[in-house]
């Protein structure tokens, strides 16, 4: 068939608008915190931002992450959403390499549609470990099943991603953990499809995330510690879940608890145990209380295992529900505030001139379409898995589906049942959801060499 002059130009004009959007997706992926005018700030920033400047361990605020914010200071933090955009959009376009779906109309339409209708670009603008939960799983994935497809550079850099992102969050290194012991056991029936290089690798960047988070740590605070305050968590959504009580109620007749002369007033969440104004903070916050509720913690799984099965199991099915965007993103953080203003003066003006400390940010209509497409996605990969195993298929997006299901099952277990259900744990991790669909959705009625 010949091909015209107009055809040509057709075909060149197509290309240049196709480059001008990929150019334009970085700017995109981030450009809620270009509308706020400074990078999107939560209640538990302020504890990152912290570390560098106080030299002390806190709980669940991972000192490797504070360091991350902390060089990111002099340019107004702009450099750790670039980095955080860069980041998601590599490692986009990496998996649709691999699964041999790359094609620049098809990357630019799925990274829009992901922009639109997911929380990414809400997490990537954000100063908080969240934005690494999601990414992190692909990035496992991609070290895992890359083989020949990705150089060794990118291994390299997937590695490195893989560990930073595991020493930004316990949670995130307990799902990261999780789908490398799947792995493992997974194996025997898989055989090559799951590489003993690419696990083995994988399984790596556990360890050596571990010694990242453990080596700050001590450079920080002078003590080879992990950070603290799991106890505490634990404690938290079994004092919300209404098994604290009674437990003090059978055993401080016979043992000496600091909380036993308040075993009638306790919060009735643990937010407001933790974080508000009660007992806690006069019986020493977690120092005074960590040995204390640890103790508790544990003699009250063997206590009322039953008891514990249960809220555990709810609070899982709860937390897969939770998934609407912006949690903790408004205008009240005044904790973040102050650590602005104590350490980082520079930063105060242009922190108070954006929208967020005006209370312009209302994600009410944002998760009018973020929860069904959240909710929809999910069952989306459920279908997906279905497909696959009823017509025998196991490729590497059928791999992807199952590596994504069983990253948002472990999400859901940890952060549910040892922090309770919150919003923010499921929107973190469901968007990943959104991107398998839509690749599945792309191949379907695409044109792709099957991978």
């Amino acid at each position: 068939m010949t091909i015209t002059t107009d055809q040509l130009r057709a075909r060149a004009a197509d290309t240049f608008w196709l480059r001008l959007a990929a150019a334009a997706l970085p700017l995109l992926m981030i450009a809620p915190a270009f509308w706020n005018g400074y990078p999107l700030l939560q209640w538990d920033t302020g504890g990152y931002l912290a570390r560098w400047y106080e030299g002390y361990l806190v709980p669940s605020r991972s000192t490797v992450f504070g360091l991350y914010l902390h060089y990111g200071e002099s340019f107004g933090f702009w450099i750790n959403l670039a980095v955080q955009s860069l980041a998601t959009l590599w490692l986009l376009q990496l998996c649709l390499r691999v699964l041999s779906m790359m094609q620049t109309f098809r990357f630019v339409a799925i990274s829009l549609c992901l922009i639109l209708s997911t929380a990414l670009p809400w997490l990537s603008s954000l100063l908080l470990t969240d934005i690494f939960a999601g990414l992190s799983v692909l990035s496992l994935f991609l070290l895992v099943i890359g083989g020949q497809r990705t150089s060794w550079l990118e291994k390299i850099a997937l590695f490195a991603f893989t560990a930073f992102a595991a020493a930004t969050h316990s949670a995130t290194l307990g799902v990261l953990l999780g789908l490398c012991v799947a792995g493992w056991m997974a194996r025997p029936l898989l055989g090559n499809r799951l590489p003993l290089a690419g696990l083995t690798q994988a399984s790596l960047t556990i360890v050596a995330g571990g010694l990242m988070l453990v080596s700050a740590n001590y450079a920080l605070s002078g003590k080879l510690a992990w950070t603290p305050g799991g106890y505490g968590v634990a404690f938290g959504r079994m004092l919300q879940d209404g098994i604290v009580a009674p437990y003090l109620n059978d055993h401080c007749p016979r043992e000496r608890y600091k909380l036993c002369p308040y075993r009638n007033e306790l919060p009735a969440t643990a937010d407001e145990f933790l974080w508000g104004k009660s007992m806690f903070n006069t019986l020493g916050r977690f120092d005074g209380m960590n040995e204390e509720m640890g103790y508790i913690v544990v003699q009250s799984l063997k206590d009322y295992p039953a008891w514990q099965a249960g809220a555990a199991l709810r609070a899982m099915g709860q937390q897969l529900l939770h998934v609407a965007t912006g949690e903790g993103t408004n205008g009240w953080i005044p904790h973040t505030y102050g650590i602005i203003e104590r350490y980082i003066p520079a930063q105060v003006a242009p922190m108070r001139a954006a929208r967020q400390q005006h209370w312009d940010i209302d994600f009410v209509y944002v998760n009018w379409l973020h929860v069904p497409v959240a909710l929809a996605s999910m069952l989306g990969l459920v279908a997906l898995l279905a497909h696959a195993l009823a017509s025998r298929r196991l490729d590497d997006l059928t791999l992807l589906a199952a590596t994504v299901t069983l990253a948002l099952l472990g999400n859901a277990f940890i952060c549910g049942v040892i922090s309770g259900p919150h919003d923010r744990y499921g929107a973190r991790m469901v968007w990943v959801a959104t991107f398998v669909v839509l690749a599945a959705l792309a191949r379907r009625f695409g044109d792709d060499v099957k991978a």
